[in-house]
């Protein structure tokens, strides 16, 4: 059984293995700790499978917006729905919030969470050059619109 719950600092080692499993580039312990400590904007999710830690999302709460930071779950895991999961609990916290859009960027190579994203909802809406620095890879920036009145 899968459960999506808000990220605590015990989950802190747990996370950092998914970092290290699926970037080349990770955030560190003092990033984790200063996210859900001290960064207000900040919120977290896990998702746990059998109590197990498979993945965690996470976005910045800035003004109106949400600004997706990281989504990731374990090879091991994938293919079993479990971002998906994560990703609709993110829309939902960002439509309980009101705010107006979600937005994140994606490596422009990586078509499956593309896919993902655009069956969420998200659409493209334009590109970084050379954003990650692993690859100087390019972006797709891709928005989400959440809570529009039509009036």
């Amino acid at each position: 059984m899968t459960e999506i719950v808000p990220m605590k600092y015990e989950d802190i080692d747990d996370v950092l293995k998914v970092e290290e499993e699926c970037f080349v580039i990770c955030w560190t312990r003092a990033d984790f700790e200063r996210e859900i400590r001290k960064n207000k904007l900040a919120i977290y999710f896990v998702a746990k499978v059998d109590g197990k830690l498979a993945g965690y999302a996470g976005m910045w709460h800035v003004v109106t917006e949400g600004q997706i930071t990281n989504v990731a779950v374990l090879p091991e895991y994938r293919g079993l729905g479990i971002g998906r999961k994560l990703m609709e609990k993110i829309i939902k916290t960002g439509e309980e919030r009101n705010m107006i859009g979600i937005t994140l960027e994606v490596k422009i190579s990586n078509t499956v969470a593309q896919n993902l994203y655009t069956s969420l909802g998200f659409k493209p809406e334009g590109f970084r050059k050379n954003y990650y620095k692993d690859t100087n890879e390019d972006a797709v920036i891709m928005w989400k619109y959440l809570n529009l009145t039509t009036d």
